[in-house]
């Protein structure tokens, strides 16, 4: 078994951000709830606690024994973290007079202390609470401040242990990455031996192990996911393996012929199934994000199900599941954003088992695993395409009119993207996490075209920049494109008079609209 670092959650934002870090460093990690840590597992190198949208003192506060850990392995607090530790040690944790965000500069560093080596006066980190640590507890140590946090940083006098009361994991720490490094690599003594090829030979032979002869049912999107998903499993268990792809009608334009044929010369078995009909029939009337998530996510079981019944010796349903899609359904404070169509309850549904080799990986994990499996670029390349489809950048009732209105300015906007060139050559479109466009269906804008009054449709462009889809930037496109892009929908698709585009972030945000 691999080396691993474990990331106790406590319900932070950037949890997942200091996984990716951690996993930048070839090194496996596990985030587990606070509550969960694996006592015994002999694989364990290090432990770090994430922050959290809590004080110490609330009431509701998350609490861990950290007797399970401290003393046993290295251990690394981040803010939540590191008050944590220093409240349960007897220090003194008070609400600042003011919330400490943004940006900070390290002062008093302690450049023999093995945490902050290599560290350069006033070095910049980025602070996010409401609370600080006034005292420490008995045989800790400061080894950093800044002008108004004498302890943003502390380690142990005996254990190996450290705290820090900024974020190293995101951007604005400047040297984060190091200070996760001189953890991770200089204290808990990773080998860095998880890279993607090594995650293709382990999750092929324990796919082998976990499905033995049966066989598996895979459903196809077309999008990253599933298709690394088919592959790897093709790898494990050859034509043991069915892939189905469903078609229910708000894909992208001639989406369902692509993807077919994308797939001919890569050895899947794929069946592809057109439900279109069914699907637009039990959206009518229906304009509310969850009610149309959750009807498609029915009907999706049941025509797939329906296909699946044909494969009467299947014992696994597998699924392109990725870890952003997990947290996004359902986060530790127990709070929904939005569903997503592959996490629930669909096993028991279908009477399978569930497979989903995919589920600890970010996004950009699983393109490097597709790249490491040999698969096309145009596959490893597609932007992420909601599960369900451009039904939920229809922002009201789906018909076949709307869905057609978007697929066109859909399809303009992207070929656009993909055939710009930028300053370095590469193709707009590579420069983007995820690009489409949103249909604001209940809404019409007056308009003139000729010597006529239209009163039609806005379409709003979305295009963001990110490395996991747990944040992401508006991506600042240029303005002759944009101008080129909004001419070419108004004059070519019947039906939109006037195209917006969406320079939100997330947070606060989604990348899509519902």
């Amino acid at each position: 078994m691999p080396q691993k670092i474990i990331i106790l959650d406590f319900g932070s934002q950037t949890t997942q951000l200091i996984g990716r870090r951690v996993r930048e460093l070839d090194t496996f990690c596990e985030i587990l709830p606070y509550n969960k840590y694996p006592a015994g597992d002999p694989d364990v190198i290090g432990v770090i606690l994430s922050g959290s949208p809590y004080s110490v003192h609330d009431p509701e506060a998350f609490q861990v024994a950290l007797s399970e850990f401290v003393g046993r392995v290295p251990v690394l607090g981040i803010c939540y973290g590191a008050q944590y530790i220093a409240h349960q040690g007897g220090g003194c944790v008070e609400r600042a007079d003011s919330r400490e965000y943004g940006r900070a500069h390290l002062t008093g560093i302690d450049l023999a202390d093995a945490l902050l080596q290599g560290f350069e006066p006033g070095s910049q980190v980025w602070m996010s609470h409401g609370d600080t640590i006034t005292a420490l507890p008995d045989g800790c140590h400061a080894i950093a401040s800044t002008a108004d946090v004498p302890f943003a940083a502390y380690a142990s006098d005996a254990a190996p242990l450290w705290a820090v009361q900024f974020h190293p994991e995101v951007f604005h720490t400047v040297q984060g990455g190091l200070l996760l490094r001189n953890f991770v690599v200089g204290i808990c003594g990773s080998r860095q031996q998880w890279s993607a090829a090594s995650f293709v030979d382990t999750t092929i032979e324990q796919l082998r192990q976990q499905l033995g002869h049966d066989r598996v049912i895979l459903g196809l999107s077309g999008g990253v996911d599933s298709s690394v998903c088919a592959v790897l499993l093709n790898r494990a268990i050859g034509d043991r393996l069915t892939c189905i792809f469903v078609d229910h009608g708000m894909l992208r334009k001639d989406e369902f012929r692509k993807v077919m044929e994308a797939y001919q010369g890569m050895g899947l078995n794929v069946r592809g199934v057109d439900a279109s009909e069914r699907f637009f029939a039990d959206l009518a009337g229906v304009t509310d994000p969850e009610r149309k998530r959750k009807i498609i996510g029915r009907d999706f079981v049941e025509v797939f199900n329906a296909e699946a019944a044909r494969i009467t010796d299947a014992r696994w349903l597998a699924q392109g599941t990725i870890y952003p899609d997990r947290i996004e359904s359902l986060n530790i404070t127990g709070g929904v954003i939005k569903s997503h169509h592959n996490v629930g309850g669909l096993p028991e549904q279908m009477h399978l088992r569930l497979c989903e080799p995919l589920q600890w990986l970010f996004k950009d994990e699983v393109r490097r695993v597709g790249r490491q499996l040999g698969m096309p670029g145009r596959l490893i390349k597609r932007h992420p395409f909601p599960g369900p489809g451009l039904a939920v950048r229809i922002l009201g009732e789906v018909t076949r009119e709307r869905v057609r209105i978007l697929q066109e300015a859909d399809d303009i906007y992207i070929q656009a993207m993909l055939s710009y060139r930028c300053d370095d050559g590469e193709p707009l479109y590579d420069k983007v996490w995820q690009a489409g466009a949103i249909l604001l269906a209940d809404v019409h804008s007056v308009g003139v075209m000729g010597d006529e009054r239209t009163y039609e449709h806005p379409v709003a462009l979305r295009a963001v920049t990110s490395t996991d889809a747990m944040t992401a930037d508006w991506a600042h496109l240029p303005y002759d494109f944009l101008a080129r892009v909004s001419s070419e929908i108004i004059n070519r698709v019947r039906g939109v008079n006037r195209v917006c585009y969406d320079i939100s972030s997330k947070p606060p945000a989604t990348i899509e609209w519902e």
